[in-house]
């Protein structure tokens, strides 16, 4: 029957003109009517966000900034192996740069901290159970974060491949054999939860830019995106910064 024929017979019949028609699995998302999506929760959302506010935009600043500028010196050290001349070896000039890494994300960190004590709190996720999963995320973020770091090393966590300082066999164990990257989702992690803990709507918005940013730096810094063969055997331990 077709579409003309069935349109024919929902008007003679009324009670077929009233029954839901199915909607058609192929036809995928265009099937879906968005506007009848009932989006009172994001608008409510949204209002708790500002972000014409200079803290957030210097928040967002310094988010984007610190994978850009470290795979920027990175890059540069391993083409010019300027830092390690400068510094008179590659194990100071990481060193150092790491150090620089570190304050820039103690800065990120209490930029992000600011604009959420800044701005509103939003009593919809004033809860007990949004708190105790808030403080889940961090514990597991901080578990993450510091086991990547005693697996990796400082060299190993802050860059030092790009220096020259490889590593001797490739980092398979925990937590690297149950997650990828896990440096930098045990981060990201810590930050939602953070604003989970503090009811904060802008800090949700901050820590989906951070997990934009780390997964733009990890597309630099992967296998195919580092100056070295797929074959390296640092290749798939991502540093965290």
């Amino acid at each position: 029957m077709s579409d003309g024929d069935a349109a024919a017979a929902r008007s003679r019949n009324p009670a077929a003109r009233d029954r839901a028609v199915p909607l058609d699995c192929c036809g995928g998302l265009n099937n879906v009517d968005y506007s009848k999506m009932d989006l009172t929760l994001m608008e409510e959302l949204l209002k708790h966000i500002n972000v014409h506010d200079s803290s957030f935009c210097i928040a967002v600043i310094a988010i984007i900034f610190n994978p850009l500028f470290w795979n920027v010196v990175a890059r540069w050290e391993y083409r010019t192996r300027r830092l390690s001349r400068l510094f008179g070896g590659p194990y100071l000039a990481c060193y150092c740069l790491g150090f620089v890494i570190i304050l820039l994300n103690v800065y990120r960190s209490h930029s992000m901290t600011v604009v959420m004590k800044a701005q509103p709190r939003w009593e919809v996720m004033e809860r007990m159970d949004v708190f105790y999963v808030g403080i889940a995320l961090m514990l597991l973020g901080t578990v993450l974060v510091v086991s990547s770091f005693l697996a990796l090393g400082f060299t190993g966590t802050f860059l030092g491949d790009y220096f020259g300082i490889l590593m001797d066999e490739k980092v398979s164990g925990f937590p690297f054999n149950i997650a990828e990257n896990p440096m930098y989702w045990g981060s990201t992690a810590n930050y939602l939860g953070l604003a989970l803990v503090g009811a904060s709507p802008v800090g949700l918005l901050l820590t989906a830019v951070v997990a934009v940013a780390y997964k733009v730096a990890i597309r630099f810094e992967g296998p195919v995106g580092r100056p070295f063969s797929p074959s390296h055997p640092f290749s798939d331990a991502r540093p965290w910064r």
